[in-house]
Order: C-alpha cells, then structure tokens, then sequence
C-alpha cells in the first residue's frame, strides 16, 4: 500500500529546500488563471516534475509549476495548473499536492476553476464564491483505508466552504466594485462538455456551476483540517444555454480576459485570510 502521507511529507520537504519562505496559504490555479502565480514576489518556481510523487499536469492552460512568493508582505504556494481525473490520475493523486500543502505548515487553501454556467443569473467572465458542491464524479480521494495522521475515517462536510472567508471574499469585492456571485459548484468527471439533457439535470437538483475539478481537493482539505475558499470564473455557458458549441479555446480566452480583475481580487482577499489564520 502506498503511505501517501509518507510521500506528501517528502515531497513537502523537497520543496522547502528550495525557498526561505514559510507559506501559510495555498492557492490551486485553474485553467487560464495561472497568471496570477507570475505576479508573486522574491518568488522560488519549482517545476512538478522536480517534486518527488507529484503529479504531472497534462491540461491546456496548466504550467506545471508550484511557485512560492509573496502577494503583497504574504508568502504564498502558487500551483500554476492542477490534474484531473479525466487525464487518468486516481481521486488520491488528484488531492495529493493539497496534503503536500498541509505537510509544508499551509493552513488555507484558495482553489480557483474555469467552470460553465449554469445559472441564468450568471454571464460569461462572471466570479462566483463557491458557497457547496455536489460530488458527482463517482469517486474521492478518502477511498480506501484511512490514514488517520491525515484526519478523521468520516470528516464533516458541512461547512466545506468557509462562511468566514467568504465574508471576506465579498467584502474586498465589494471594495474593488467587482461583482461577486455565490452558488453551488458541480463536479462531473469530463473530458466531454455536459449534453444539454445532463445541464438540465444538474439545475434541477441544484448546482448553479459545472466543472471537472475541485471537489477532491476541498474533500481532502477538509478531511487534514485546511480552511477552504472557491471561486470559479465562469468562462462559458454551459451547453444548451447558449446555442454554440464549447470549446476549451473559450475557456482559455475568458480567463486571459478576466485575469487582472481576479487577480486584483486575490491580492485583496490574500492578507486578510492571512491575519484570520494569526
């Protein structure tokens, strides 16, 4: 049996070596929004291929990179891209940089996503604060037997998303006068876009978004006591809202579109969850 704990300190400690910085917040970056790992300062890049155990990204959009800077007076761990379980990766290796995180002292986890609109209130670049998720990827990273140094055999997923930093996310929105939304995030397996039968579906028992990552890295925070904040940008419609077909091109260009805004969104959001974990 692998000890994935073993591997995730090892890995942790490989990556320390690297930088004199002590992150105490990581951030996951997700299709088109990496941009925002190149802005840090007095910054250490270290490619996932150099980092024992860690998975390799195989997604458009993704660099492959975890990048330790300061946002600000912050010291942060950047991962510019994440692997899905479409690119063949298991529930496990898909949350494992998370548990990496955890064992490098990080505290809090902001994860970000490229995902498809479900509510009609939303529109194509719009910011949406995850407030819940439905898991509807057949799968978690806690199958299996449970390593107990990690957390607890059955973790509570009540509160998976932090009310507490998602004040703050509204709060410093509303300050820069940037719109930010609140809904219900799906998570599908992918790597075909939803039919429209499936999107009709997913409205009904509530999701206001779909994508094809996240919710294993939330699931397994939760389970070593992360705090959690999500914000999805919605880059496209999802299918049969709009009648044109998706493409991840779109996706691609909508992150690059939106990018200073969410960036100015992260900076402001980074220091306070940052004083909320003093």
């Amino acid at each position: 049996m692998i000890d994935h704990f073993t591997s995730a300190d090892n890995a942790a400690q490989v990556i320390l070596q690297r930088t004199p910085l002590k992150p105490k917040i990581g951030l996951i970056l997700g299709s088109g929004l990496g941009a925002f790992a190149d802005s840090l300062t007095n910054a250490t890049a270290v490619p996932y291929s150099e980092i024992p155990s860690f998975p390799q990204s195989t997604a458009i959009g993704h660099a492959g990179r975890m990048v330790i800077g300061n946002a600000g007076e912050i010291p942060v761990a950047a991962m510019q891209g994440r692997v899905h379980l479409y690119e063949g990766y298991s529930a496990q290796q898909v949350a494992f940089p998370v548990r990496v995180f955890a064992r490098m002292g990080i505290k809090a986890v902001l994860l970000t996503n490229a995902a498809g609109g479900i509510n009609l209130g939303y529109s194509q670049g719009a910011l949406v604060l995850i407030r819940d998720h439905i898991n509807l990827q057949g799968t978690s990273p806690l199958v299996g037997p449970n390593d107990s140094r990690f957390g607890v055999r059955f973790p509570d997923m009540t509160h998976a998303y932090s009310g507490v930093y998602r004040e703050i996310a509204r709060e410093e929105a509303a300050k820069l006068n940037i719109q930010l939304h609140e809904g219900v995030y799906a998570a599908l397996l992918g790597p075909s876009y939803e039919t429209p039968a499936e999107i009709e579906y997913l409205r009904r028992i509530g999701a206001d978004l779909v994508g094809m990552s996240t919710v294993a890295e939330v699931i397994a925070a939760r389970h070593i006591g992360l705090e959690v904040l999500g914000i999805s940008c919605v880059t496209n419609m999802a299918a049969g809202i709009l009648d044109q077909p998706l493409s991840h091109a779109e996706v691609m260009e909508t992150g690059e579109r939106i990018r200073f805004i969410f960036e100015a969104l992260l900076r402001a959001i980074i220091p306070r969850l940052a004083a909320n974990l003093a």
